[in-house]
């Protein structure tokens, strides 16, 4: 799959790159200023929710996993809190180790928010990949609280729903006086 990283300082640099390169399922960007795990003014551009979200987490598509933890809840001497479960995110970005999130904690550790999502994930295949895919869900809807802007497609479209974002940026734009 291919996923792209661009700095795009201005709308029209924006409808450029994506008359050019585009169009894209899925457009991500920092809703905050300074940005975590993006250059400013930076955007991830691919197919698919998963690879642009392994992109933010500065890993190739399919390179981020979920291993083992030392939280093993059948480890009765190990001191650990009730909420999480024996899964963490390898590689986890050590920027998000200060991000307030629901279903991690510091260095990727999960939630029983992470267990409850994966439960409603049918199918044959082993505990790590319905948590996985669980993980990737509730990154996805939970974005714009991480600090993030995740274009995507909507309703019947197949493209993500840039419209609305670019007209709110280019009105931006116009009241700074920079169109």
């Amino acid at each position: 799959m291919q996923v792209i990283r661009k700095i795009l300082p201005h709308a029209a640099d924006f409808k450029r790159f994506w008359k050019d390169a585009g169009p894209f399922e899925f457009a991500l960007t920092s809703a905050e200023y300074p940005p975590v795990l993006l250059a400013p003014e930076e955007w991830i551009f691919g197919h698919t929710a998963r690879d642009v979200l392994e992109a933010l987490m500065g890993g190739a598509p399919g390179k981020i996993k979920l291993v083992r933890s030392a939280f093993n809840p059948k480890n009765t001497r190990t001191l650990r809190p009730e909420n999480l479960i024996p899964w963490k995110i390898q590689p986890f970005p050590e920027e998000w180790n200060h991000m307030r999130c629901d279903f991690f904690v510091p260095e990727g550790h999960l939630t029983r928010m992470v267990a409850q999502q994966a439960a409603g994930h049918k199918g044959a295949g082993d505990e790590a990949r319905h948590l996985t895919a669980a993980v990737f869900d509730l990154l996805e809807r939970h974005l714009d609280a991480m600090g993030y802007v995740l274009l995507k497609p909507r309703g019947h479209g197949r493209y993500a729903a840039v419209h609305d974002y670019l007209s709110e940026w280019e009105a931006d734009e116009a009241a700074a006086g920079l169109a």
